[in-house]
């Protein structure tokens, strides 16, 4: 886990990658994508592709690395130069998405399709293989572990409530014992409401830091 200063407030990345397929002019692209979060497990994923696809006239690629984008590169495999993985790329930051791969593979059909024929079908290909994926904007967030007598339980759960904070875990013993998970811009300001509400009654420790999104209409936390 990195230190908390250092970590970005939130990225857009896949969280299950899938495959699109796009016939133009009897050519056939199959785009297929996936989350990696280096450059080797990237290539590891194109030798992949070039292997299941090993009869395909081109194998394509555009990965980004990093969750600020710091690493992009892009292949073009025998295509004419700023047809293929140029376009692909435009496509994954134009979406603002980092730790993706996207490989295109495509078979020739026997017609030519131009400069802004190939260009179009790749663009169009890696786009119909991201709505065929998982997208996730992950958010960073703090686990707040929160203790406090049962004639207060009813004050934090309305502030909770009132966030809408996930709770990710309660123990009611002697005491009520709250995991909740609360995102890391509005931290202080909840921290303070709660402190005011039951005069300073609840007390709160810092767990971890960790990422957090919305999947499928979930709230999943990502260890990372």
């Amino acid at each position: 886990m990195e230190k908390k200063e250092n970590m970005i407030r939130q990225y857009r990345t896949v969280y299950l990658g899938g495959e699109g397929e796009l016939i133009e002019k009897k050519s056939r692209f199959i785009a297929t994508i996936r989350p990696v979060g280096t450059q080797e497990e990237a290539l590891a994923f194109l030798e992949e592709m070039r292997k299941k696809y090993w009869d395909a006239t081109h194998n394509c690629f555009a990965y980004v690395i990093g969750k600020k984008g710091e690493l992009a590169r892009f292949g073009d495999d025998g295509e004419p130069a700023g047809t293929a993985g140029r376009p692909m790329l435009d496509v994954l930051t134009g979406e603002g998405l980092c730790n993706i791969c996207a490989v295109v593979t495509r078979y020739f059909g026997g017609t030519l399709l131009g400069t802004g024929g190939l260009v179009r079908a790749y663009s169009q290909s890696v786009q119909e293989g991201l709505r065929q994926s998982v997208l996730v904007t992950k958010k960073l967030g703090v686990k707040l572990l929160l203790r406090c007598d049962y004639s207060d339980l009813g004050k934090l759960q309305y502030r909770i409530g009132q966030g809408g904070f996930g709770t990710l875990d309660s123990q009611y013993t002697d005491r009520v014992e709250l995991t909740v998970l609360v995102p890391a811009d509005e931290k202080d300001a909840f921290l303070a409401g709660i402190t005011e509400a039951t005069a300073g009654r609840v007390r709160a420790e810092e767990g971890d830091w960790v990422y957090f999104g919305q999947v499928q209409g979930e709230t999943v936390v990502f260890e990372e």
